[in-house]
């Protein structure tokens, strides 16, 4: 029997930039509930982003985040006693959340600074469409582009 469907909850935007954007990945840096310790990180990264880029820090962040986002994903689907990596189309809710999450995961992999200074490092990397955010989502579209052959079994 299939669960009920959850109530999609509407996220209030940032207090400082007025975007949804960034009050999503405050959420998502987040750990332990410490939200304006999460704040500070995104908001001094944003901060540092305008100062190496003398861009708009939001428009940088959204650019990041759209660089990074995949189109395309595999998942496994057992069929008779096989299992086969089906690729699918990512939704836009999961794209999101997929590329503000290895945007995190690579700047919390590095080492040596402050968390402010390695997320606007990542994010100005996957801007340019580098780093290692970029890099799984390159990898990711690799694996949905060689599992092309299992795309009939899409459900």
């Amino acid at each position: 029997m299939r669960r009920k469907q959850n109530i999609k909850r509407n996220l209030l935007p940032d207090p400082l930039y007025n975007d949804a954007a960034v009050a999503k990945m405050i959420n998502h840096i987040m750990k332990e509930g410490k939200k304006t310790t999460a704040q500070k990180i995104v908001w001094q990264a944003l901060d540092e982003i305008n100062k190496q880029t003398k861009k708009e820090a939001l428009e940088i962040f959204d650019l990041a985040i759209k660089n990074a986002s995949p189109l395309l994903e595999v998942k496994s689907r057992r069929i008779g006693g096989a299992t086969y990596q089906v690729p699918r189309e990512v939704r836009g809710e999961r794209r999101l959340a997929l590329a503000m999450r290895w945007i995190i995961n690579a700047a919390r992999a590095k080492k040596g600074k402050p968390m402010a200074l390695k997320l606007a490092d990542e994010l100005v990397l996957a801007s340019k469409n580098e780093g290692s955010a970029i890099k799984k989502r390159n990898d990711t579209h690799r694996m949905a582009e060689a599992n092309k052959a299992f795309a009939h079994f899409a459900w």
